[in-house]
């Protein structure tokens, strides 16, 4: 097909609107270098890892999801089950969250054990979406225009927001959801429908993304391939029931109380509770990445599961633009924004067409805009590379614990031991009584370490054996 005026499946039996562009040949658009993607592709990852990893230097991870990772590729590592003793002691991951996708990084982590790998992994996998999201969309606009597209992908607030929040199993969807769409946007319907199947691997509500992708191969192939149309349909179909299947069968199977966790964060207030935060995170879903064309485009039907169930959802947290939740979403615009513009070139009204023709130019600057408020401006903080003497004193501190210890701690020290020791949440490790209680007690939360541990562990003696710039640790006494 390269050299040729790319037209999608739906649009090549369209008879051509009448406008003053009819009478002039098509425009051939050269094939683009095929360097551009992959050279956007290393400069993302580089960026996305060096803020990572430099976090956790610094000892600023954000949340528990690190620990948990690690605590599961590390079992997979070493051919156990996946148990993930943060969320409970002895808990099965699988009962929590279907990721089974996570086992791919094992291998990785046998050679390189510490939290810097997943943080590392995640990076390389966002990187890799632009490879397709710029690739495809080069092929449809042209060199500058695909190059601005993947430039709006990379530095999408969604993609910045993911790849600084520790690490989560979504960075494997990601990518398969850009070469799924680019697939479409060729024309490859079976190559469209193998890369959307493994999302029921890597999330339990991604069996309905898979779901929804099919269906975009249904839509876009009915004019042109039965046959794709009745494979998209299984695979619709395979979506559907693999994601019911996971939620009521697998995961109840697997989990502790022989339920899904999460269904009471379903329901509750209805859908318009919080309907300003939700159509303000709608906007910005639409507006910076698409500027509101992506709305013309059928892929966009691949963004409606995950923005369905979010915006579903009683909890709050999941109705905002915060954290990782967006990133799905990302690779979707992209690649909606680049078809929506082909498609504009057929419009009968000169204005859409001008727009259409500047948006991948508008939207990556919007991206670099938008970018200083965003976790890659850390990148130009001097302050980002370095380490203060207090974190040396933490990790000090926590070095007393001895491998293969069992530590109860909070968010600050758990990234720092779980690649050898065994560690559970803070008030959460009961049955087991830990041998040691490592406190990030720096607001002075806990009050008394030794008066918080002992209403942790009644019964229980534990001592302080070393305090940190905040950081308490706490041993049992065994006599």
């Amino acid at each position: 097909m390269s050299g040729a005026l790319l037209t999608l499946p739906e649009n090549r039996n369209r008879k051509p609107t009448k406008h003053h562009d009819q009478d002039k040949p098509p425009r051939r658009i050269p094939p683009p270098p095929a360097a551009d993607p992959h050279l956007l592709a290393t400069a993302l990852f580089l960026a996305y890892a060096t803020v990572g990893v430099l976090r956790y230097r610094r000892m600023e991870t954000l949340s528990w999801d690190l620990g948990i990772f690690e605590q599961v590729v590390r079992a997979y590592a070493h051919f156990q089950a996946p148990v993930a003793d943060l969320k409970g002691p002895g808990a099965d991951i699988l009962g929590d969250h279907f990721s089974p996708v996570t086992a791919l990084l094992a291998p990785a982590y046998r050679l390189f054990p510490t939290p810097v790998t997943l943080l590392v992994a995640q990076s390389a996998l966002f990187a890799l979406a632009a490879v397709p999201v710029t690739r495809s969309s080069a092929r449809l606009l042209g060199r500058g225009p695909g190059l601005a597209v993947g430039v709006a992908f990379g530095l999408s607030w969604g993609i910045q927001r993911a790849a600084d929040f520790d690490f989560h199993e979504i960075c494997f969807a990601v990518p398969l959801i850009a070469f799924a769409l680019e697939a479409v946007l060729r024309g490859r319907w079976r190559a469209a429908l193998l890369y959307a199947l493994p999302l029921v691997l890597v999330k339990e509500d991604l069996g309905l993304t898979t779901a929804a992708l099919a269906v975009v191969v249904v839509f876009r192939a009915r004019r042109t391939s039965p046959r794709a149309v009745r494979y998209a349909v299984a695979v619709a179909a395979f979506g559907a029931v693999a994601a019911l299947v996971t939620l009521t069968v697998v995961i109840p199977a697997l989990n502790s109380s022989g339920t899904y966790d999460y269904w009471g964060k379903m329901g509750g207030p209805g859908p318009l509770a919080g309907w300003d935060v939700k159509v303000r995170t709608l906007l910005w879903v639409l507006l910076p990445t698409t500027g509101l064309l992506a709305l013309r485009s059928s892929l966009l039907l691949a963004a409606l599961p995950t923005l369905g169930w979010r915006f579903l959802s009683s909890d709050d947290h999941y109705w905002s633009t915060d954290w990782h939740y967006s990133a799905v979403l990302m690779p979707v615009l992209a690649l909606a924004l680049a078809d929506a513009v082909t498609t504009a070139k057929y419009s009968p009204r000169p204005w859409l067409r001008s727009y259409a023709r500047n948006l991948p130019f508008c939207a990556a600057a919007a991206a670099l805009a938008l970018t200083p408020s965003l976790p890659l401006a850390a990148l130009t903080d001097p302050a980002t590379y370095r380490r203060s003497p207090q974190v040396e004193a933490h990790e000090r501190l926590l070095g007393r614990i001895p491998d293969g210890a069992t530590v109860e701690a909070n968010i600050g020290p758990i990234a720092r031991l779980t690649s050898r020791c065994r560690v559970f949440w803070v008030g959460a490790a009961r049955p087991v009584t830990p041998r040691y209680i490592a406190l990030d007690n720096s607001d002075g939360w806990a009050g008394d370490p030794v008066q918080y541990a002992t209403a942790l562990h009644p019964g229980a003696v534990y001592t302080v054996t070393g305090v940190a710039g905040g950081y308490v640790l706490l041993q049992l006494s065994l006599e």
